[in-house]
């Protein structure tokens, strides 16, 4: 899975005011990405507040990335939820000939164990047509993926390709590249210790703030794929202060911030999710103007 190495980036879904989808802004964000050094795009992951689309969303939001794509980049689509047989429903009927894999979270809510979410990787993997990447975030899914279940996923299903590891735990992802079979991806699911996890030996990362900043971060993942180790850390600290802001007030209300500061998309967000605050919204537009003197 060569085409899975480097900065995928995890698409925000643009609402105009009225909190309709905004299809020419996710346009200008998939150019942005594309334009600027991005390896990969991931549809409907959890930056696209997949949680709040409805069905027919999920589709226009599906159609426009492939559209405007038109095959310049592999896609990767977000297929997973706490339902296993609704997943593996989807995975049935669903076509999926645009997609090069997966993206897979982990079950939410339901508080599985190591056995109950192998079994329901299993139920995915068996049911996929195309490769599976794990998707671990125990911030969001209250359940860690522990490295004896990647491992185990990974030795037993050959099309269990990759784990997108977002536990933000670097000793857990050097557990999983120590022990992992040789083509299995490990991808870093954490902006801020992705060039950590590549130099580790790391495959890349799936970003948010890649889509903010797509030049800067993409150079920075294959500075770390090829060891220029100074070089790549000049970047994460550049960045660092700006992957910080991101996140403090909630995901993806940050990165969108920085799509309002660049003029390329509103920063609406649906609830339960809210607009930065005033204070965050100027450190954020600070930021983005110092980068951009910069570049």
């Amino acid at each position: 899975m060569q085409s899975l190495i480097g900065t995928g980036v995890a698409l925000v879904t643009p609402f105009n005011e009225d909190f309709s989808i905004d299809t020419e802004a996710l346009k200008r964000i998939v150019n942005f990405s594309i334009d600027n050094g991005i390896e990969y795009l991931v549809v409907l992951g959890t930056t696209a507040e997949n949680a709040t689309l409805s069905q027919d969303e999920k589709e226009l939001v599906i159609k426009t990335v492939i559209e405007i794509n038109n095959g310049r980049l592999p896609l990767v689509l977000g297929v997973g939820g706490n339902n296993t047989m609704k997943v593996v429903e989807e995975l049935k009927t669903r076509d999926l000939s645009q997609f090069v894999a997966i993206l897979s979270v982990s079950p939410y809510y339901n508080k599985p164990t190591q056995e109950g979410i192998y079994q329901h990787f299993k139920a995915v993997a068996e049911a996929s047509p195309i490769p599976v990447i794990l998707y671990n975030v125990p911030g969001r899914t209250a359940s860690n993926i522990l490295p004896s279940t990647v491992l185990r996923l990974a030795n037993d299903f050959e099309n269990v390709v990759a784990i997108k590891e977002a536990a933000g735990d670097i000793v857990q992802a050097m557990q999983i590249l120590k022990n992992k079979p040789k083509d299995f991806l490990v991808i870093s699911g954490d902006d801020m210790i992705a060039l950590p996890m590549v130099l580790a030996g790391g495959s890349g990362v799936i970003s948010v703030i890649g889509q903010g900043f797509p030049k800067e971060f993409s150079e920075m993942i294959r500075l770390g794929l090829n060891r220029k180790v100074e070089e790549a850390f000049k970047t994460q600290y550049l960045l660092s202060d700006g992957i910080d802001m991101i996140f403090e007030q909630g995901n993806p209300a940050g990165i969108k911030q920085v799509f309002l500061s660049l003029g390329i998309a509103e920063n609406t967000v649906r609830l339960p999710l809210i607009k930065v605050d005033e204070s965050l919204a100027n450190r954020i537009g600070q930021f983005v103007e110092k980068i951009n003197k910069q570049a």
